[in-house]
């Protein structure tokens, strides 16, 4: 089964360098963009050029992306992920860490080894597909159509085109399915970018304050607090994201769903309810409902007795 994952996600390697390189562009085109919010508009609130930058990147981003459809070039997610981290590392190590504490710096240096070490895992790591030979495979429908709650909530990834056990949704940061194997990893990830986007930030608004009151020259100082103030925008956009992205998860987790199945519940006929319309003689409906939810699982058995 890892072996057949193993091949069907297998790129290339001219390609993927390619597709790297694209990557590495946009990370520094971003990044230079940023720059350029922060030192136009360096006098103007915090806010202001919070939302000028993520106006700024949807742009780049649109833009981007219509400009290699044009061309026929594509681009790697996880390898923009990779370069941003190693960026934001490496503002860190060159500006920022001259100017926080020893305990800060073993934080932040800590989070960001976890962080690509868990990356590293993610990217290999199978998510529970259902190999060719394996037995659920071959009964997958019937299964499914019989009595869902019994197929182990296997889902089709329409990206990979597998089935995954406890398919969650298609990560394209992590370039994998989130499934039963690797759910656990990936909301450790998501708190392992939390708190590394946090760590940056604090850093470096301890780095821009500080800066503000030394006695550098006024290019070195300009530069520097530019170079710094456009990462720290791009990480605190992520964060604002992320923390959201973060709560759905948590969200989900609480209520026993998953992100695809919430999305596309019509598909699956264990979550349909038909209702009546009392107004309406003979209109009826579909109405949502979730069986494997712990407060409603004793219904289930009664539910698809009646459905049948």
């Amino acid at each position: 089964m890892a072996e057949s994952g193993a091949r069907r996600r297998l790129v290339p390697s001219t390609e993927s360098i390619g597709r790297c390189m694209v990557c590495c562009f946009f990370v520094f085109l971003s990044q230079l963009a940023l720059i350029s919010v922060s030192h136009f508009f360096s006098t103007s609130s915090f806010l202001a050029q919070l939302c000028l930058s993520a106006a700024v990147l949807l742009v780049i981003t649109g833009l981007g992306g219509r400009c290699r459809r044009l061309i026929g070039v594509s681009a790697s997610a996880p390898a923009f992920v990779v370069v941003t981290i190693v960026y934001t590392w490496s503002v860190y190590t060159a500006v920022v860490r001259q100017a926080v504490s020893r305990f800060m710096d073993v934080l932040f240096n800590g989070e960001v080894a976890l962080l690509m070490i868990g990356l590293c895992s993610m990217f290999t790591m199978d998510p529970g597909l259902v190999a060719d030979g394996d037995p659920s495979s071959s009964r997958l429908a019937e299964c499914q159509t019989e009595n869902p709650p019994l197929a182990g909530r296997v889902r089709f990834c329409r990206i990979c085109k597998a089935y995954v056990k406890g398919f969650d949704h298609h990560c394209p940061a992590f370039g994998n399915c989130i499934g039963q194997n690797n759910y656990v990893l990936f909301m450790a990830l998501l708190v392992g970018f939390l708190s590394t986007e946090a760590s940056f930030v604090a850093c470096s608004y301890q780095f821009l304050a500080k800066s503000q009151t030394s006695h550098q020259t006024r290019f070195d100082s300009t530069l520097d607090m530019d170079v710094v103030n456009g990462a720290m925008l791009f990480s605190f956009l992520q964060l604002l994201w992320q923390a959201i992205f973060f709560a759905w998860h948590v969200y989900c987790v609480c209520f026993n769903i998953k992100t695809e199945e919430w999305v596309n519940w019509k598909r699956y006929p264990e979550f349909q309810v038909l209702i009546e319309d009392e107004q309406v003689q003979g209109h009826s409906g579909t109405q949502f409902r979730n069986p494997y939810d712990k407060g409603i699982q004793q219904n289930v058995n009664e539910f698809f007795i009646l459905t049948r």
